[in-house]
């Protein structure tokens, strides 16, 4: 690379490489004495790649960018001196990103750098699936969304595009792969309004009788009271659309699950003291997005998810799957199940957590709770970036934004490693097995991965 500036974004989809591509990147500036920095938009992404960081714990990029868009990092801090030494950095899931995040780092390697070219004249390397889920803009539009994605930044245009094409995975079942792609580019035949069809070997919905959820949890959990290692569980998942569907299935999991049963409550209350009479008993039926419940319940080898950054260079991301090993009433031992850190024991305490700004109804409030949730089912968008041996897809209402259908079908490698429920049924006659799938095609095309017509 020398010191020639150079701005990539890397697209493909799962099993083209992308991960590879960035390790031999890594390895090249490393076996010449250099520095690379390699981060993710998700905690997720950011565990399975060789020192992987997220972009808020590496660049102190804000998670609120609606109040701040400025990276805390001062030149003389050692974080600040590490930038300016690198000779590469890596940001995986891009299309996960604001605009304004990739604002905020431009502007804190020009003034790291001292150097008024585009991220400070760095070697910037951006990849990610656009066929995946796209920024989150809480109440926002299509059009919101767009124009919060990277295609819609300043810096898109001055990003070389290079693509990978070929499928690693597709050995494995390739009707399926070129299902996948079909679905990704909202290029699957459609009924109607977004609804395909669901080939009849992944769905469990039949013409005759609405299947029930617990059939779903028997095929991808068949033996979960008779477990013998952790690797049963953390290596398969029931992916739902929201918080409510994916509560239902891992209560009904945990309820099942070998071993006693340990709850925790949280400690709730109001900022201001005033209104501790009047909302006290209110704020504790509430959960904020990313926020842990009230009654956080857990057993001995139950898998849990981390919910907050706690300590990423001991592998402790937003994210992170765990496997709980002993419970104390205010001390948490597990192991960390994924990533560089897989088998590593962690202790993790209650820290106290307060609440988005615009989520803080109908008082701002704080709550100190451990920052864990359990993990037999997982959100759509919290499933991005794992690759799992038995999936599970849990469609009590269809999918509402792009890539989240894509994203739920892509986290197994093969057919027969797939199952979804879909409730209530859509199609009668020949037409069963109906879902929506939502594609922003203008998105795609603006990436150059599909035809504009």
């Amino acid at each position: 690379m020398g010191n020639k500036k150079a701005l990539f974004f890397i697209d493909g989809p799962g099993g083209t490489g992308k991960s590879f591509l960035y390790s031999a990147l890594l390895a090249t500036i490393h076996s010449k004495g250099g520095i690379a920095l390699v981060m993710a938009t998700s905690g997720i992404a950011a565990s399975i790649l060789p020192g992987g960081r997220t972009t808020h714990s590496r660049f102190k990029i804000p998670i609120d960018l609606s109040t701040s868009r400025t990276c805390r990092i001062s030149k003389q801090s050692s974080i600040g001196c590490l930038i300016r030494e690198s000779k590469l950095i890596v940001w995986d899931e891009a299309p996960m990103a604001k605009t304004d995040a990739i604002k905020a780092l431009d502007k804190a390697l020009q003034d790291l750098c001292g150097c008024v070219d585009i991220f400070g004249g760095k070697v910037i390397v951006f990849g990610g699936d656009f066929r995946q889920v796209l920024p989150v803009v809480r109440r926002g539009s299509r059009k919101d969304t767009v124009c919060a994605c990277i295609i819609s930044s300043d810096v898109w245009p001055s990003l070389e595009k290079l693509q990978l094409v070929e499928n690693m995975r597709a050995c494995l079942d390739p009707l399926y792969m070129s299902f996948l792609l079909r679905v990704g580019n909202g290029e699957e035949k459609t009924f109607g309004d977004d609804l395909i069809k669901i080939p009849e070997p992944l769905a469990l919905a039949d013409p005759l009788h609405e299947s029930s959820l617990d059939e779903l949890i028997s095929a991808i959990y068949p033996d979960i009271t008779n477990v013998g290692g952790s690797d049963l569980i953390v290596n398969r998942a029931i992916s739902t659309k929201k918080n409510v569907f994916m509560d239902e299935v891992n209560s009904k999991l945990v309820a099942t699950f070998p071993g006693e049963l340990v709850e925790y409550l949280s400690f709730d209350e109001v900022v201001n003291p005033s209104h501790a009479a009047e909302y006290g008993d209110l704020i504790t039926s509430l959960t904020s997005s990313g926020m842990p419940e009230h009654r956080v319940q857990l057993k001995v080898n139950a898998p849990v998810i981390l919910l907050r950054n706690l300590d990423p260079t001991e592998g402790l991301c937003n994210g992170t799957r765990l496997v709980c090993k002993k419970m104390d009433k205010n001390l948490i031992h597990a192991q960390i199940a994924v990533g560089d850190f897989l088998g590593k024991d962690v202790f993790i305490h209650r820290i106290p957590f307060e609440p988005p700004e615009e989520e803080q109804y109908p008082v701002p409030y704080i709550r100190k709770q451990f920052l864990l949730r359990l993990c037999f089912a997982m959100t759509i968008n919290k499933a991005q970036g794992q690759t799992l041996d038995h999936v599970g897809i849990y469609l009590r209402e269809p999918v509402f934004s792009h890539g989240q259908l894509y994203v739920a079908l892509s986290r197994a490698k093969k057919a027969a490693s797939v199952k979804m429920l879909i409730q209530p049924p859509f199609g009668d006659g020949n037409l069963v097995n109906l879902t929506e799938n939502i594609v922003y095609k203008e998105v795609l095309q603006a990436a150059n991965i599909i035809l504009q017509h």
